[in-house]
């Protein structure tokens, strides 16, 4: 079984959580810019962080044969600092040729506040305008539903192509909305505030698993990047194929993340009676068959 986890913050993992990630099937991993559990005081705060995020964790995770893709912006949790927010915008720029950086995310709501709104918009204008891919949070201690119909509404104010973005931590009543207007969706396996994984099974079999990535967000917090790993035993357990699980959990991130010139991970379509192996190796030599 192969397996991407398209929304890790590995910055808080360590590398034993790397080496077991490789060891389970884990063949890449997608780390969004996040809120580092306090307001940094400078732009040069994230710019260092930017630096960490193409530099040295791409250079972990390869340790172990996993590849490393990142994302770039300010989150919506110190979004509310416009004039620091703005700083930080003006130096995005700068890292968003680097190899592995996918898009502009996680950008989003966090208390769907007007200073929020404001620096979501220029963010989201800013990806729209330099063709980048967007990685979205929506709000979990607030209201989700409210602050996701402003982010659909402020997608389409920018001009956004919904294909081009994916809404991340939907819940059941979030998940419709999404895609139905076109955007891809993340489903996020954390103890705290989102989803189990048995609920995010529930809703793969419910909405079919279109344009749907789960995940497992994991960070410093009370998480466990392996909750992915028990979203695929139940999904298994109840019957599905091998190449159905591929397809959720390695091929959409993998349909999602190509349309940056960046990614390099391939589908996988196995063979009649064939089985995808949990190794480093076999996932590393994967191709479109």
């Amino acid at each position: 079984m192969y397996i991407i986890d398209p929304h890790i913050h590995c910055v808080s993992r360590t590398m034993d959580d790397y080496e077991r990630l490789a060891m389970s099937g884990v063949v890449a991993v997608s780390e969004p810019a996040f809120w580092a559990g306090y307001d940094r005081s400078c732009a040069q705060s994230f710019v260092d962080y930017f630096r960490q995020l193409t530099g040295f964790e791409p250079g972990r995770a390869a340790s172990v044969g996993i590849q490393h893709y990142t994302w770039i912006c300010i989150n919506a949790k110190e979004a509310e600092n416009v004039t620091l927010s703005r700083e930080v915008i003006a130096e995005m720029p700068k890292f968003m040729d680097k190899p592995n950086v996918l898009g502009v995310g996680e950008i989003g709501l966090n208390k769907n506040t007007k200073n929020e709104s404001i620096i979501f918009m220029e963010q989201a204008d800013f990806a729209v305008k330099n063709g980048h891919l967007i990685l979205i949070h929506t709000p979990h201690l607030m209201d989700k539903y409210k602050g996701t119909m402003m982010i659909l509404d402020m997608l389409k104010e920018v001009g956004a192509d919904p294909s081009r973005v994916l809404i991340d931590h939907v819940e059941e009543h979030t998940i419709a909305p999404v895609l139905d207007r076109g955007f891809w969706c993340g489903m996020t396996l954390y103890p705290v505030s989102k989803m189990t994984p048995h609920r995010a099974a529930d809703m793969l079999e419910n909405y079919g698993g279109e344009r749907t990535c789960v995940n497992a967000a994991a960070d410093w917090g009370v998480s466990d990047p392996f909750n992915l790993h028990r979203c695929t035993l139940d999904f298994r357990a109840r019957g599905h194929s091998e190449q159905q699980l591929l397809d959720i959990f390695h091929n959409n991130p993998v349909k999602f993340f190509s349309q940056s010139p960046n990614f390099k991970v391939k589908p996988v379509v196995l063979g009649e009676g064939e089985e995808a192996k949990p190794t480093a190796t076999r996932a590393a030599e994967a191709t479109v068959r």
